[in-house]
């Protein structure tokens, strides 16, 4: 079916919200729909889970969606845009399928498990003129935003080095995420395309030179990432601007708080850092560096685990197509490959 919008417009009537349709509504789906619905700006059409329960929380934030049981069902109702948050097995392929039906894509990271599945991606975007956005959610903080402001500024001079850091006390709690078939790989691919992203993005997204990554299991080198994914990662991304990237990222570390997370540029002329406080996973602080001396930039509350999602509905019911940016998410899945050596 053609989506309900296009119709509508090219009747002559006023543009009508975008319809959506939201695809996986565990704790993260729900929170991202919840995002999504309270701009004001689409409805929702339909909701589907492979869980009953999951289904019908979901539904309590929309009564008048339809529920129904596949992203088929959910296309074949005629949606504008489809929100995707499956394992990660399945995104490149649900994006692609929603996409090459005219459905606009928000889907949660990693898009694909590889380059070649994001590149597929992007491409069915570009081909369909449709929104495509993944959930790279901390670039919408507070903190990182005026981070890439200040370095955009030119203020701190040549940026030459960035050291970025996202350590989980915790795993994931899901055993899709252990098999590297169905996850892609580990803490690279979980937390580490956060780390990849933002230092990209922040720099005005430079060229790739050379790569390096070393990847642990348990305390012990990864030999056989083919039926074992990471659970310790470090890595050397040097960019074609002189700058080096260097990153670190782990699950169940011993780090003495729930997560340690952080983001900090050096230039020739200061410095600027994205931490986390007392170890939460969503309170952060930016600050500005001068020689010794210190300047804070943000500080916490900041409710910015929403905004990625949000961003890309009001995109959409602007009338937003095919956003060239999304080949960015290439580069960073060509960097995560590079990482793991493939």
């Amino acid at each position: 079916m053609i989506p309900q919008a296009l119709i509508r417009t090219s009747m002559g009537a006023a543009p009508a919200r975008p319809r959506l349709g939201f695809l996986g509504v565990g704790w993260i789906g729900r929170h991202r729909m919840q995002a999504i619905l309270g701009t004001d700006t689409v409805e929702a059409a339909a909701i589907a889970d492979p869980s009953p329960e999951m289904a019908a929380e979901a539904g309590k934030l929309a009564p008048e969606a339809k529920l129904v049981s596949t992203l088929d069902d959910i296309l074949d109702l005629g949606v504008d845009g489809v929100v995707i948050a499956t394992p990660s097995a399945m995104h490149a392929e649900q994006s692609i399928q929603a996409l090459e039906r005219g459905v606009a894509v928000f889907c949660q990271k990693p898009l694909g498990r590889n380059v070649a599945e994001v590149r597929a991606a992007v491409d069915a975007a570009r081909r369909a003129d449709r929104l495509l956005c993944v959930d790279l959610s901390y670039r919408f903080t507070e903190g990182m935003r005026r981070i890439r402001e200040v370095v955009a500024s030119g203020e701190l001079g040549h940026i030459y080095a960035v050291d970025l850091v996202f350590h989980n006390a915790y795993g994931p709690d899901k055993p899709w995420f252990y098999d590297p078939a169905l996850s892609g790989g580990g803490c690279v691919m979980d937390l580490g395309v956060h780390l990849v992203d933002l230092a990209l993005w922040t720099l005005g997204n430079p060229g790739i030179g050379s790569v390096s990554g070393k990847l642990f299991a348990a305390g012990k080198p990864l030999t056989d990432s083919a039926s074992h994914v990471e659970d310790y990662a470090v890595a050397t991304v040097e960019l074609d601007t002189g700058a080096v990237v260097q990153l670190a990222c782990s699950w169940r570390l011993q780090a003495g708080c729930d997560a340690v997370i952080s983001a900090t540029f050096y230039g020739t002329q200061g410095g600027v850092s994205l931490r986390n406080v007392n170890g939460s996973f969503y309170d952060f602080t930016a600050e500005r560096y001068r020689g010794t001396s210190q300047e804070t930039l943000t500080t916490p509350p900041d409710e910015w685990g929403g905004r990625a999602a949000a961003d890309w509905a009001s995109r959409l019911a602007a009338g937003e197509r095919f956003d060239p940016a999304a080949d960015e998410l290439v580069t960073v899945a060509r960097v995560l490959d590079r990482i793991y050596g493939r």
